[in-house]
C-alpha cells in the first residue's frame, strides 16, 4: 500500500515533484499546499486530481489525519520551514526538507541512504540540488582513490 503524502511549495520544485510521485508505486500524492490561489502548480494539482489549499501548511493540518498524510515533501524556503517542520511533527508527519534550513540530518540517498533507514528520524534534509547532483560524483571517485 502506499504512502499518503502531501507536497508543501507549489512552485517549480513542487509541482516537479508531484509529476514525478504520480509515477510511484510506493508514495501516493495527496495534497499540494501553496500561498497563491492564482498559482499554477496548485491549478495543476487540482487538474491532476489532487487536494489544494493556498492557505499554506495551516490549511493542510486539519487534514492530515483524515487524509493519513505520512511524509510531507516541503519545497518552500529555510525561512519557512523551521515553522513548517514544527506544525508537521506535532501530528506526526516526517519532514522531507528540500529547504536549505538543514534542521534534520543531510540525506544524499546514494551515499548515505542507509544510515537513516530505521533511525526514526522525522526531519531529513536532502542538501541542496548541488549537492544531491556533485556530492555522488565525489564519493564514488574517492571510493576508486581509496
Amino acid at each position: 500500500m502506499a504512502i499518503n503524502c502531501a507536497m508543501i511549495g507549489s512552485g517549480n520544485i513542487g509541482t516537479d515533484l508531484m509529476a514525478k510521485l504520480q509515477r510511484s508505486a510506493n508514495l501516493n500524492p495527496v495534497w499540494m499546499v501553496g500561498i497563491d490561489a492564482e498559482s499554477d502548480g496548485l491549478l495543476k494539482a487540482q487538474k491532476a486530481g489532487l487536494k489544494t489549499t493556498h492557505e499554506g501548511v495551516d490549511g493542510l493540518i486539519p487534514h492530515i489525519e483524515e487524509d493519513n498524510i505520512q511524509i510531507a515533501f516541503d519545497a518552500t524556503s529555510a525561512y519557512v520551514h523551521g515553522e513548517n517542520n514544527r506544525k508537521l511533527q506535532e501530528k506526526g508527519v516526517l519532514v522531507i526538507d528540500l529547504t536549505p534550513a538543514a534542521i534534520g540530518p543531510f540525506c544524499v540517498p546514494p551515499v548515505n541512504l542507509k544510515e537513516h533507514v530505521g533511525e526514526q528520524e522525522m526531519n531529513v534534509n536532502m542538501v541542496t540540488c548541488g549537492g544531491q547532483a556533485t556530492i555522488p560524483m565525489v564519493a564514488a571517485v574517492s571510493q576508486v582513490q581509496a
